[in-house]
């Protein structure tokens, strides 16, 4: 039988395992993020069951949403520490095992309140979860051929949940009920905790947290999406001021707490690279628009135009079939143009389907409202692959973690706080909210477009000035 050495952490030890143990750790790697993903992509579309069940307004419905993506944001430049600190299966299996449990806690939830509160531990896990399961495949693939072709079939799999994620959610909720949308993460995740008892021991380094400014962005990120949410639905009251007011205070402190630390979870110098600041700014706007609409489509598509979870599900499908191929295509098109030209063709692209979508309505025939989703998904399909490996070709290697950390962020944070802006201008009158919030959505990616024109280099490797 063939074996695969692995370091236990020790520096000089080493552990066999199995070949076989490889393809273990990446079966559960894949099916880790299959279901991180598919909780973003599925819930959506079950959101206004579960406003009919529950009760609640639309910013009640944000939360459910927002909650989720909120802490995975806040929470990930920490993770990939946590990750090095206990190893990445160990962290991988509690992140797995928290999300099952929170999962289940969110079928079984009786409030709106509890419903959310699950919500934020399984954003909570799934930030554990994400740079765990690439370190899994990592350290379980020395070659990096074999490595590549790992993390290929990784991203395949998140991918695949985009794709699948609003059809199973629109039509478990259709056929049975919102609560089977989350009972399906039951049954994979314990699939993927099985699995994982197959893995090779990950290796561990010493690693430092930096909790005050994990805290710091914590609550930096939760005060202002409440800002923006309860804001946008109940005006600019005493509590919406404070929580401004602490956004505000909590942002300030995180800078002044990363600028003073040895070992910040953020280094503030990464950002004097231009390869940095705008696959970060850009990579917000992709996720904002993208996020951002389909969490208004879902909604249009049953509140306005009365089609059920299924049908509204079934819209997102040629969007997601053809778009996913733009994930493989967008590599072959930075080697022949460079990475600004695939960036700003992408943020255009993106635009396009932004501004189509702005001028439906719900009379508008059903194939007019899908044609112009299709360039929506293109958009960030195409210029995301090129805005990470610009990124990642930027810095060393020994950031190679941390940068990657802040990119999936900035991503994170761009779809919550366009859930919340969003779902701020649909409360005065649906239809015209949705127009604004699209248009938003494009100014967003046009001005990125600009952004990337004048600053990006042509190619790869040409240098900052």
């Amino acid at each position: 039988m063939s074996t695969t050495r692995f370091g236990t952490g020790t520096g000089r030890t080493t552990r066999t395992e199995p070949a076989g143990s490889a393809t273990a750790a990446l079966v559960a790697a894949v099916l880790g993020f299959f279901v991180i993903t598919l909780d973003v992509s599925g819930v959506n579309v079950a959101l206004p069951a579960v406003g009919d069940d529950l009760g609640g307004s639309l910013s009640g419905l944000q939360w459910v949403a927002d909650s989720y993506t909120l802490m995975f944001a806040a929470l990930m430049l920490s993770a990939g520490a946590l990750s090095d600190a206990v190893g990445a299966r160990r962290a991988f299996g509690w992140g797995l095992a928290v999300f099952t449990a929170a999962s289940l806690a969110c079928g079984v939830a009786p409030s709106l309140g509890a419903l959310t509160a699950a919500r934020v531990v399984q954003g909570s896990a799934a930030a554990a979860m994400v740079p765990a399961s690439l370190a899994l495949i990592r350290h379980a693939f020395p070659d990096p051929r074999a490595r590549a072709r790992g993390i290929a079939l990784w991203t395949v799999g998140g991918a695949v949940a985009v794709a699948a994620g609003p059809v199973l959610g629109g039509l478990l909720t259709t056929e049975w009920t919102w609560r089977a949308v989350f009972f399906l993460n039951v049954p994979a995740g314990l699939a993927g905790f099985l699995t994982l008892l197959r893995a090779p021991h990950s290796p561990r380094r010493p690693a430092v947290f930096d909790w005050p400014g994990q805290v710091l962005a914590v609550m930096a990120l939760a005060a202002l999406t409440f800002a923006v949410i309860e804001g946008g639905h109940h005006g600019f009251t005493g509590t919406v001021s404070a929580a401004a007011g602490a956004a505000v205070f909590a942002g300030a402190g995180f800078v002044a707490v990363e600028a003073r630390r040895e070992a910040p979870m953020l280094p503030l110098r990464l950002f004097r690279e231009r390869c940095v600041t705008v696959p970060v700014v850009a990579g917000f706007a992709c996720n904002a628009a993208f996020y951002g609409g389909v969490f208004v489509l879902s909604l249009f598509f049953q509140d306005q135009r009365g089609q059920s979870a299924f049908s509204a599900g079934l819209m997102f499908v040629p969007m997601a079939l053809i778009t996913a191929n733009f994930n493989y295509l967008s590599p072959k098109a930075v080697a022949r143009y460079g990475p600004r030209a695939v960036v700003v063709a992408g943020l255009l692209v993106g635009t396009a389907g932004c501004c189509g979508l702005a001028a439906v309505g719900p009379d508008t025939p059903w194939w007019l409202i899908a044609l112009p989703m299709i360039p929506l998904g293109i958009g960030g399909s195409l210029a995301m692959p090129a805005l990470t490996s610009l990124m990642l070709d930027s810095v060393a290697a020994e950031r190679a973690g941390t940068a990657a950390a802040l990119l999936n962020t900035s991503r994170q944070a761009g779809g919550a706080l366009s859930i919340a802006v969003f779902g701020a201008l649909l409360a005065e009158d649906f239809v015209p909210g949705m127009r604004e919030s699209l248009l938003l959505a494009a100014a967003l990616l046009v001005a990125n477009a600009v952004l990337a024109t004048a600053v990006l280099p042509r190619r790869t490797g040409e240098a900052d000035s």
